[in-house]
């Protein structure tokens, strides 16, 4: 991009820049801003962009140079403007063309964002800016791997009124290794991943199997990326075990996901170095909280204590204390651990084991809150009143006991069950515990009278036996315990929120944007056969939503509504503007409650103890343009994480279902496509799909916002939530599906006739 200087002695004679070049580095307006950030400030990513955009793209860095006013003498400068330009073509701000051009990404129709692809063949783009994906044909994604950065230009619209995207630069690869069966065939030897987004096989030589036979599960690094005309090439680093071995598919999913699952020697290092025991000099001009009951309640499993609680009653409501783990305390910006967190941003928790953002040594000990000993603490005190309004808050740095470690289970036979024993064991806490309970009943209200939408699915929980094979899927029971943990974690994550907008610090906020347009038009058309009326709105309100829940509740079509109401809202995301949660009727949210397994709750942490000290945001070592980027990757690995889990669970459950072939059950229709249902087994909590050639003899017409399918001849209705009878006919341990044949035809009521084209419409 920019000519190398061939001179780098510190004592090389600097020309002054030129005042007269048309934009020079002293007109920068974020010139104290690189300033105060760099012992050797260059133009600003803004500053470059505009004078592309002002002189005419493509520019080279040559030109840049000039521009600026840079001599061609000063080799420091050149180095510095080179790293700057090579960083903002890898963020993907400027895309650099062959001929050494760079265009800002924006210009001509210009979108810069994650490849995302479907088993099918096709993908999408998912625009970094948000907005509408991209659809990628599957021409077009013969050169890219699921989870590429690419640049891609709007080409139009495509089949089904979808904008297409034709690429124009892979900003960054993906993928670097695939995992899968090794398959021979014909003296060809390829892997074949077992990631189902990954649709290009991977050749490799014959020679570079390290030894791996046929159908054993390898590791490959790629050596050559797939272009329109060649395949991916590669050759195994790893082989993994036999397809078919016990906890196979964890091991598969890590690493078909690229999860960093082995911490850095470095990175064990500096943890282990901070010992198992909080230092007296961390002690010091803390505030002191060791003489409150604070208590934790997690899961029964649980080994990382982010949160411990504690509330008393005052004259205009509680007074709420939630202490977490202060784990920025030990985690230094840029250190080997911080760098190491912010890659993984998150732990990932699969069926009967976890790989943890953090070592061992701090998540499970230093920094979790276990109890009768010593911790420090980021500490939040709230004042709530009686109508379970937040009124104030404060954030301490602190130190403090927890008095109890619980366990939902307990908490819930202490509340709700008035367990004697129970009782007798935690007497200590028990009275604490109970005044929990009544704020609990005032947050609830609260939640309630804001609109907040309240979704009670059912979670399941695999249970193993000795041999890793699974023993049973059970549902996992969500009461008050549970209930109350999350609202208190809800207040606190609000206080930080408001705390942080208020100081105008960058940080990541915890963002759910309303329903689109048009996937809330759908929900209306929908509703409207159940004389549900939703009024026509450019701005959803959260409340309507709410309101529809909770009519629904108690119907026989609750559960359809239900789900419905879910599949027409958007995903969170982390981001860097503070623009509310529409799920939980928020204006203010963030995640504070977790900076042990999340890393967006550690730069919240950050921010908040650089207001503590008496920071600003003028002297904040982040910045709005840093936080997009690491909003970006933590929303991206929750993703990535998110894809893991559900793989090795898919798995799992296939295997548990592969000795069930020939059976029957009752089953509750999930999802509803052109191509067929799919329908989750009663008491079984797995899902698979009836084929619509597996439907009665009939052509079924799909109705995609009444989410049924309709026999053109009998009129027979297959609609999303209805209740079916099933017969495994097939399990694909490779494709992770179960097939499944209507073993009872559902009956229509007496007197009912097929459905003529005018009642389908309708």
């Amino acid at each position: 991009m920019l000519p190398m200087s061939k001179h780098h002695s510190p004592h090389h004679p600097k020309t002054p820049i030129d005042p007269k070049a048309p934009f020079p580095l002293s007109k920068d307006p974020n010139a104290a801003r690189e300033a105060a950030k760099y012992d050797h400030p260059t133009a600003s990513r803004e500053y470059i962009t505009t004078l592309i955009r002002e002189l005419g793209p493509p520019m080279n860095g040559a030109e840049i140079a000039d521009a600026l006013g840079l001599s061609q003498d000063d080799d420091e400068s050149l180095d510095v403007l080179e790293f700057r330009l090579r960083a903002m073509v890898r963020d993907g701000q400027l895309v650099l063309n062959r001929r050494g051009g760079l265009i800002p990404v924006d210009e001509k129709d210009l979108v810069r964002g994650r490849v995302s692809a479907h088993p099918d063949g096709f993908g999408f783009l998912v625009p970094d800016e948000g907005g509408d994906d991209l659809y990628i044909h599957a021409k077009q994604m013969d050169a890219l791997f699921h989870g590429d950065h690419v640049v891609m230009r709007r080409a139009g619209k495509g089949r089904g009124g979808k904008t297409e995207g034709r690429l124009v630069e892979v900003l960054e690869r993906g993928v670097t290794h695939v995992v899968g069966r090794l398959i021979l065939e014909g003296g060809v030897a390829f892997v074949e991943s077992e990631n189902k987004r990954i649709t290009q096989d991977v050749l490799v030589p014959l020679d570079k199997t390290l030894g791996a036979t046929a159908g054993q599960v390898v590791r490959a690094e790629i050596t050559h990326y797939p272009t329109r005309r060649h395949q991916a090439q590669g050759h195994v680093i790893e082989t993994l075990g036999e397809h078919m071995a016990p906890g196979m598919e964890i091991d598969i999913a890590i690493h078909s996901h690229n999860l960093p699952n082995e911490f850095p020697e470095e990175v064990l290092e500096e943890s282990n170095a901070l010992g198992d025991v909080v230092d007296e000099a961390d002690k010091q001009g803390r505030t002191d909280y060791r003489h409150l009951p604070l208590i934790t309640i997690d899961g029964e499993d649980a080994k990382d204590f982010d949160d411990a609680v504690y509330a008393e009653a005052n004259e205009q409501g509680w007074r709420l204390y939630v202490a977490i783990a202060d784990v920025s305390h030990y985690v230094k910006p840029q250190s080997p651990l911080d760098q190491e967190a912010a890659k993984r941003a998150t732990s990932v928790y699969f069926p009967g084991r976890v790989i943890p953002m953090l070592p061992e040594s701090l998540s499970n000990g230093l920094c979790s809150l276990n109890p009768h000993v010593d911790r420090l603490c980021m500490m939040c005190e709230m004042q709530i009143d009686k109508n379970g309004q937040l009124v104030h808050f404060d954030f301490k740095e602190g130190v403090f006991q927890s008095q109890a470690r619980t366990t939902y289970t307990q908490v819930g036979k202490i509340l709700l069950e008035q367990d004697e024993a129970t009782r007798q064991q935690f007497e200590q806490v028990v009275p604490h515990i109970e005044e929990l309970h009544r704020l609990y009943k005032a947050l609830r209200r609260s939640r309630e009278e804001r609109g907040a939408i309240d979704f009670d699915t059912v979670e399941t929980r695999i249970v193993f036996g000795d041999d890793k094979k699974i023993e049973a899927i059970v549902p996992v029971q969500r009461h008050d315990a549970h209930k109350l943990i999350e609202e208190c974690m809800v207040t606190a994550n609000i206080a930080a929120a408001k705390y942080l907008d208020k100081h105008e610090m960058p940080a990541l906020f915890r963002v759910h944007d309303e329903p689109a347009e048009e996937k809330y038009e759908e929900l209306r058309e929908f509703l409207m056969s159940f004389a549900i009326s939703l009024p026509a709105a450019t701005k959803p309100d959260v409340k309507l939503y709410a309101d529809i829940a909770s009519k629904a509740a108690g119907r026989p079509e609750s559960e359809l509504i239900t789900t419905v109401l879910l599949r027409s809202m958007k995903q969170a995301q982390y981001r860097a503007e503070c623009k509310g949660h529409f799920g939980l009727a928020l204006s203010h949210y963030a995640h504070f409650t977790s900076p042990i397994r999340r890393y967006p709750d550690l730069l919240v942490h950050r921010a908040i103890r650089h207001i503590l000290r008496g920071g600003s945001k003028a002297d904040y070592r982040y910045d709005e343009g840093d936080m997009a980027v690491l909003g970006e990757v933590c929303s991206s690995n929750e993703r990535r994480a998110d894809e893991a889990t559900r793989d090795a669970t898919d798995w799992l459950k296939c295997e548990y279902m592969m000795d069930k072939v020939g059976e029957t059950y009752e089953a509750t229709i999930t999802g509803v496509a052109p191509f067929g249902i799919f329908a989750q087994l009663k008491g079984v909590y797995v899902e698979g799909m009836v084929h619509v050639t597996n439907l009665e003899k009939d052509y079924f017409d799909y109705d995609p916002v009444g989410h049924r399918l309709i026999g053109q001849r009998t009129g027979q209705l297959y609609r999303l939530s209805d209740t079916i009878k099933v017969t495994v006919d097939s399990v694909n341990l490779d494709d992770r599906k179960i097939d499944l044949s209507i073993a009872e035809p559902k009956k229509r009521a007496a007197g009912k006739r097929p459905v003529d084209d005018q009642e389908r419409d309708s």
